[in-house]
Protein backbone atom coordinates (compact mmCIF):
# COMPACT_ATOMS: atom_id res chain seq x y z
CA UNK A 1 0.00 0.00 0.00
CA UNK A 2 1.24 3.49 -0.76
CA UNK A 3 1.54 6.02 2.05
CA UNK A 4 -0.64 9.10 2.47
CA UNK A 5 2.28 11.23 1.35
CA UNK A 6 2.75 9.10 -1.79
CA UNK A 7 -0.95 9.51 -2.56
CA UNK A 8 -0.75 13.25 -1.95
CA UNK A 9 2.06 13.58 -4.50
CA UNK A 10 0.24 11.50 -7.11
CA UNK A 11 -3.12 13.21 -6.56
CA UNK A 12 -1.72 16.75 -6.53
CA UNK A 13 0.21 16.07 -9.72
CA UNK A 14 -3.05 15.04 -11.40
CA UNK A 15 -4.88 18.04 -9.96
CA UNK A 16 -2.28 20.37 -11.45
CA UNK A 17 -2.98 18.78 -14.84
CA UNK A 18 -6.74 19.02 -14.42
CA UNK A 19 -7.27 22.48 -12.92
CA UNK A 20 -5.30 25.58 -14.01
CA UNK A 21 -6.41 27.36 -10.84
CA UNK A 22 -4.36 25.09 -8.59
CA UNK A 23 -0.80 25.97 -7.59
CA UNK A 24 1.67 24.08 -5.41
CA UNK A 25 4.15 25.79 -3.09
CA UNK A 26 6.96 23.69 -1.60
CA UNK A 27 9.82 24.30 0.82
CA UNK A 28 12.16 21.55 -0.47
CA UNK A 29 10.24 18.74 1.28
CA UNK A 30 8.79 16.24 -1.26
CA UNK A 31 10.20 18.20 -4.19
CA UNK A 32 11.70 15.05 -5.75
CA UNK A 33 8.21 13.60 -6.08
CA UNK A 34 6.99 16.57 -8.09
CA UNK A 35 9.69 16.58 -10.79
CA UNK A 36 7.30 15.85 -13.65
CA UNK A 37 4.70 18.31 -12.36
CA UNK A 38 7.34 21.03 -11.99
CA UNK A 39 8.45 20.55 -15.60
CA UNK A 40 4.87 20.49 -16.87
CA UNK A 41 3.69 23.49 -14.85
CA UNK A 42 6.76 25.62 -14.05
CA UNK A 43 4.68 28.69 -13.19
CA UNK A 44 2.37 26.80 -10.80
CA UNK A 45 4.85 24.55 -8.97
CA UNK A 46 7.01 26.83 -6.85
CA UNK A 47 9.82 25.73 -4.55
CA UNK A 48 10.85 28.53 -2.17
CA UNK A 49 13.66 26.60 -0.51
CA UNK A 50 13.94 26.17 3.24
CA UNK A 51 11.94 29.34 3.89
CA UNK A 52 8.72 28.28 5.58
CA UNK A 53 7.50 31.81 6.30
CA UNK A 54 7.86 32.56 2.59
CA UNK A 55 6.03 29.31 1.81
CA UNK A 56 2.90 30.66 3.49
CA UNK A 57 3.39 34.21 2.21
CA UNK A 58 3.77 33.05 -1.37
CA UNK A 59 0.71 30.84 -1.05
CA UNK A 60 -1.33 33.73 0.32
CA UNK A 61 -0.16 35.93 -2.53
CA UNK A 62 -1.30 33.34 -5.05
CA UNK A 63 -4.67 33.15 -3.30
CA UNK A 64 -5.05 36.92 -3.61
CA UNK A 65 -4.77 36.53 -7.40
CA UNK A 66 -7.57 33.96 -7.47
CA UNK A 67 -5.41 30.81 -7.43
CA UNK A 68 -6.04 27.87 -5.11
CA UNK A 69 -2.66 27.24 -3.44
CA UNK A 70 -1.60 23.95 -1.87
CA UNK A 71 1.26 24.53 0.61
CA UNK A 72 3.25 21.54 1.78
CA UNK A 73 6.04 20.57 4.14
CA UNK A 74 6.46 18.75 7.48
CA UNK A 75 3.81 19.69 10.04
CA UNK A 76 6.31 21.35 12.37
CA UNK A 77 7.48 23.61 9.53
CA UNK A 78 4.00 24.19 8.08
CA UNK A 79 2.02 25.19 11.17
CA UNK A 80 4.43 25.93 14.02
CA UNK A 81 7.40 27.71 12.44
CA UNK A 82 5.42 30.10 10.18
CA UNK A 83 2.45 30.49 12.51
CA UNK A 84 2.49 34.29 12.31
CA UNK A 85 2.16 34.07 8.53
CA UNK A 86 -0.64 31.49 8.82
CA UNK A 87 -2.44 33.89 11.16
CA UNK A 88 -1.85 37.08 9.18
CA UNK A 89 -1.12 36.30 5.54
CA UNK A 90 -4.03 33.85 5.28
CA UNK A 91 -6.41 34.60 8.15
CA UNK A 92 -6.05 38.37 8.54
CA UNK A 93 -6.15 38.93 4.78
CA UNK A 94 -9.21 36.73 4.51
CA UNK A 95 -7.84 34.39 1.86
CA UNK A 96 -7.84 30.61 1.69
CA UNK A 97 -5.49 27.81 0.87
CA UNK A 98 -4.81 24.17 1.58
CA UNK A 99 -2.04 23.26 4.00
CA UNK A 100 -0.96 19.64 3.55
CA UNK A 101 1.51 18.32 6.11
CA UNK A 102 3.69 15.27 6.49
CA UNK A 103 5.44 13.96 9.58
CA UNK A 104 2.46 14.11 11.97
CA UNK A 105 3.31 13.76 15.67
CA UNK A 106 6.29 11.40 15.41
CA UNK A 107 6.42 9.80 11.96
CA UNK A 108 10.18 10.22 11.77
CA UNK A 109 11.42 9.77 15.36
CA UNK A 110 15.08 9.81 14.29
CA UNK A 111 14.58 13.40 13.11
CA UNK A 112 14.09 14.45 16.71
CA UNK A 113 11.66 16.89 18.26
CA UNK A 114 12.27 19.47 15.52
CA UNK A 115 10.39 17.18 13.13
CA UNK A 116 7.54 16.30 15.50
CA UNK A 117 4.32 18.29 15.77
CA UNK A 118 1.80 16.90 18.24
CA UNK A 119 0.49 20.43 18.91
CA UNK A 120 -0.37 21.48 15.36
CA UNK A 121 -4.15 21.07 15.57
CA UNK A 122 -4.29 22.69 19.00
CA UNK A 123 -2.35 25.65 17.61
CA UNK A 124 -4.73 26.05 14.67
CA UNK A 125 -7.58 25.99 17.19
CA UNK A 126 -6.49 29.47 18.26
CA UNK A 127 -7.50 30.76 14.81
CA UNK A 128 -10.93 31.18 13.28
CA UNK A 129 -12.32 29.51 10.20
CA UNK A 130 -10.08 26.47 9.69
CA UNK A 131 -11.29 23.09 8.48
CA UNK A 132 -9.02 20.29 9.73
CA UNK A 133 -8.96 16.86 8.06
CA UNK A 134 -7.14 13.90 9.62
CA UNK A 135 -7.39 10.98 7.16
CA UNK A 136 -6.71 7.48 8.40
CA UNK A 137 -5.83 5.90 5.06
CA UNK A 138 -4.39 7.01 1.67
CA UNK A 139 -7.79 6.58 -0.01
CA UNK A 140 -9.35 8.95 2.50
CA UNK A 141 -6.46 11.39 2.07
CA UNK A 142 -7.11 11.55 -1.68
CA UNK A 143 -10.84 12.12 -1.21
CA UNK A 144 -10.30 14.85 1.36
CA UNK A 145 -7.62 16.57 -0.70
CA UNK A 146 -9.80 16.62 -3.81
CA UNK A 147 -12.65 18.01 -1.75
CA UNK A 148 -10.39 20.67 -0.19
CA UNK A 149 -9.15 22.21 -3.43
CA UNK A 150 -12.62 22.99 -4.75
CA UNK A 151 -13.39 25.86 -2.37
CA UNK A 152 -11.82 29.11 -1.22
CA UNK A 153 -11.63 28.41 2.50
CA UNK A 154 -8.71 27.59 4.79
CA UNK A 155 -8.06 23.87 5.12
CA UNK A 156 -5.44 21.79 6.90
CA UNK A 157 -4.93 18.17 5.76
CA UNK A 158 -2.82 16.26 8.29
CA UNK A 159 -1.05 13.26 6.74
CA UNK A 160 0.75 10.47 8.60
CA UNK A 161 2.69 7.28 7.97
CA UNK A 162 0.41 5.65 10.52
CA UNK A 163 -2.57 4.22 8.66
CA UNK A 164 -5.56 1.98 9.19
CA UNK A 165 -5.57 -1.27 7.23
CA UNK A 166 -8.53 -0.25 5.05
CA UNK A 167 -10.00 3.04 3.98
CA UNK A 168 -13.61 3.96 4.67
CA UNK A 169 -16.01 6.01 2.54
CA UNK A 170 -15.79 9.70 3.37
CA UNK A 171 -19.43 10.71 3.14
CA UNK A 172 -19.14 14.14 4.69
CA UNK A 173 -17.53 16.11 7.49
CA UNK A 174 -19.52 14.40 10.26
CA UNK A 175 -18.65 11.36 12.36
CA UNK A 176 -19.29 7.88 10.97
CA UNK A 177 -20.75 5.27 13.31
CA UNK A 178 -18.60 2.13 13.22
CA UNK A 179 -20.04 0.26 16.20
CA UNK A 180 -23.04 0.84 18.48
CA UNK A 181 -23.24 0.21 22.20
CA UNK A 182 -24.72 1.60 25.40
CA UNK A 183 -21.67 1.87 27.65
CA UNK A 184 -20.23 5.18 26.44
CA UNK A 185 -18.94 6.73 23.22
CA UNK A 186 -15.38 6.44 21.91
CA UNK A 187 -14.33 8.77 19.08
CA UNK A 188 -11.39 7.50 17.02
CA UNK A 189 -9.64 10.15 14.94
CA UNK A 190 -7.98 9.23 11.64
CA UNK A 191 -5.23 6.60 11.93
CA UNK A 192 -6.26 5.68 15.49
CA UNK A 193 -9.33 3.74 14.34
CA UNK A 194 -7.78 0.26 14.00
CA UNK A 195 -6.20 0.46 17.46
CA UNK A 196 -9.43 1.76 18.98
CA UNK A 197 -11.47 -1.05 17.41
CA UNK A 198 -9.02 -3.62 18.75
CA UNK A 199 -9.01 -1.95 22.17
CA UNK A 200 -12.82 -1.92 22.40
CA UNK A 201 -13.43 -5.41 20.97
CA UNK A 202 -16.24 -7.04 22.96
CA UNK A 203 -17.04 -3.87 24.91
CA UNK A 204 -20.53 -2.36 24.94
CA UNK A 205 -19.44 0.98 23.50
CA UNK A 206 -20.33 3.13 20.52
CA UNK A 207 -17.32 3.86 18.29
CA UNK A 208 -17.42 6.94 16.07
CA UNK A 209 -14.85 7.60 13.35
CA UNK A 210 -13.67 11.11 12.50
CA UNK A 211 -11.63 12.13 9.46
CA UNK A 212 -12.65 15.77 9.94
CA UNK A 213 -12.18 17.22 13.43
CA UNK A 214 -12.82 20.89 12.68
CA UNK A 215 -15.54 21.85 12.50
CA UNK A 216 -16.35 19.39 15.28
CA UNK A 217 -19.48 17.30 14.69
CA UNK A 218 -21.39 18.35 17.80
CA UNK A 219 -24.70 17.13 16.39
CA UNK A 220 -23.20 13.72 15.59
CA UNK A 221 -21.90 13.36 19.13
CA UNK A 222 -25.29 14.34 20.54
CA UNK A 223 -26.99 11.71 18.39
CA UNK A 224 -24.52 9.05 19.52
CA UNK A 225 -25.14 9.91 23.17
CA UNK A 226 -28.86 9.46 22.49
CA UNK A 227 -31.59 9.90 25.04
CA UNK A 228 -29.44 9.06 28.06
CA UNK A 229 -29.50 11.61 30.84
CA UNK A 230 -25.69 11.55 31.07
CA UNK A 231 -22.82 11.04 28.67
CA UNK A 232 -19.36 9.46 28.94
CA UNK A 233 -17.08 10.19 25.99
CA UNK A 234 -13.50 9.17 25.18
CA UNK A 235 -11.67 10.94 22.34
CA UNK A 236 -8.58 9.17 20.92
CA UNK A 237 -6.52 11.54 18.76
CA UNK A 238 -3.11 11.09 17.09
CA UNK A 239 -2.00 14.52 18.31
CA UNK A 240 -1.86 16.39 21.62
CA UNK A 241 -4.05 14.75 24.25
CA UNK A 242 -7.10 16.83 25.09
CA UNK A 243 -7.11 18.87 21.87
CA UNK A 244 -10.81 18.19 21.28
CA UNK A 245 -12.09 17.94 24.85
CA UNK A 246 -13.21 21.58 24.91
CA UNK A 247 -15.35 21.29 21.77
CA UNK A 248 -16.79 17.99 23.03
CA UNK A 249 -17.66 19.61 26.35
CA UNK A 250 -19.33 22.48 24.48
CA UNK A 251 -21.38 19.98 22.46
CA UNK A 252 -22.69 18.40 25.68
CA UNK A 253 -22.99 21.56 27.75
CA UNK A 254 -26.62 20.94 28.79
CA UNK A 255 -26.00 17.31 29.82
CA UNK A 256 -24.16 15.90 32.83
CA UNK A 257 -21.12 14.40 31.13
CA UNK A 258 -17.51 13.28 31.42
CA UNK A 259 -14.92 13.56 28.63
CA UNK A 260 -11.52 11.83 28.54
CA UNK A 261 -9.02 13.04 25.95
CA UNK A 262 -6.36 10.50 24.95
CA UNK A 263 -3.50 11.39 22.66
CA UNK A 264 0.14 12.41 22.64
CA UNK A 265 1.45 13.55 26.01
CA UNK A 266 3.13 16.91 26.60
CA UNK A 267 6.42 15.50 27.85
CA UNK A 268 9.20 15.21 25.25
CA UNK A 269 10.49 11.67 24.74
CA UNK A 270 14.19 12.13 24.20
CA UNK A 271 15.00 8.54 23.29
CA UNK A 272 13.42 8.78 19.88
CA UNK A 273 13.01 5.08 19.07
CA UNK A 274 10.43 4.04 16.48
CA UNK A 275 6.77 4.89 15.94
CA UNK A 276 5.38 1.78 17.73
CA UNK A 277 7.46 2.68 20.78
CA UNK A 278 6.00 6.19 20.78
CA UNK A 279 2.48 4.76 20.58
CA UNK A 280 3.19 2.60 23.62
CA UNK A 281 4.91 5.39 25.52
CA UNK A 282 1.89 7.66 25.04
CA UNK A 283 -0.58 4.88 25.89
CA UNK A 284 -2.01 4.74 22.37
CA UNK A 285 -1.37 1.06 21.58
CA UNK A 286 -4.43 -1.26 21.78
CA UNK A 287 -3.51 -2.79 25.13
CA UNK A 288 -2.98 0.56 26.83
CA UNK A 289 -6.07 2.05 25.22
CA UNK A 290 -8.23 -0.80 26.49
CA UNK A 291 -7.01 -0.29 30.04
CA UNK A 292 -7.58 3.46 29.91
CA UNK A 293 -10.98 3.24 28.21
CA UNK A 294 -12.37 0.50 30.46
CA UNK A 295 -11.08 2.28 33.54
CA UNK A 296 -12.82 5.52 32.56
CA UNK A 297 -16.08 3.92 31.42
CA UNK A 298 -16.11 1.40 34.30
CA UNK A 299 -16.58 -1.51 31.90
Amino acid sequence: MDTMRDRFIATTSRLLDEDPRIALVLAEISRDGFGRAERAHPHRVINVGIREQLLIGAGAGLALTGMRPIMHTFASFLVERPFEQVKLDLGHQGVGGVLVSAGASYDWPAGGFTHMSPGDVALLDTLDGWTVHVPGHPDEAETLLRRSVTGDDRVYVRLSLQSNRAGRPVQGPGFATVRRGTGGVVIAVGPMLDDVLEATEGLDTTVLYATTVRPFDAAGLRRAVGAHGTADVVIVEPFLAGTSTTVANDALTDLPHRVLGLGVGRSELRRYGQMPEHLMAHGLDPHSLRQRITGFLHL
